[in-house]
């Protein structure tokens, strides 16, 4: 839905499914974070601490899937439009204490619709990825928490998730700042 109008904009007038048109919009620097966990176990952050895994580089890997899950985002969401992404960034972090490797996708452009679809698509197909190649050593882990953390840009300008803490965004922000 749309906090503005209170309406779904990828609904008509007539209830049916719609891409939305966004020829009028104008262009404008757009951008989004999204992160997500995967839950393992402790063989798997050993494995992966000691670069173990048998299918190779897992984060490497991962990276790579995920930044091309970004750009693919319109080709697996129907109503998502094509766009020309200009950075993707898919980092990872092991947090053995929580049993879990936090993903974070950052996605940019300048465009007339924003990325977070991208950014969010970008986080789960790199922990998918993930899953795949720690799979043999732990088949229960699972994914949670997927989130927009933060976006930028369009009419609604600036956007935290109010459920990130400051120290978290000024993670973010000095993460994309050094690239």
């Amino acid at each position: 839905m749309s906090e503005s109008s209170g309406k779904f904009s990828h609904i008509d007038a007539g209830g049916q499914a719609n891409m939305v048109d966004v020829s009028d919009k104008s262009v404008t620097k757009r951008e989004a974070t999204a992160e997500g966990f995967l839950y393992v176990s402790d063989g798997v952050i050993q494995q992966i601490s000691e670069a173990k895994i048998a299918k190779g580089d897992v984060f490497a890997v991962a990276r790579i899937a995920g930044i091309q899950g970004a750009k693919r985002c319109s080709d697996l969401i129907p109503l998502c439009h094509p766009l020309a992404l200009s950075k993707v960034d898919v980092n990872f972090d092991v947090q053995p204490e929580e049993k879990r490797i936090r993903a974070t996708c950052y996605c940019k452009l300048s465009g007339k619709t924003g990325v977070e679809m991208e950014a969010l698509t970008g986080v789960n197909v790199a922990l998918l990825t993930l899953f795949d190649m720690c799979k043999a050593i732990d088949p229960t882990m699972h994914m949670e928490g997927v989130r927009v953390l933060e976006k930028k840009g369009g009419k609604t300008g600036h956007w935290n998730n109010s459920e990130v803490s400051n120290e978290v965004s000024n993670e973010l922000s000095s993460e994309v700042s050094q690239q």
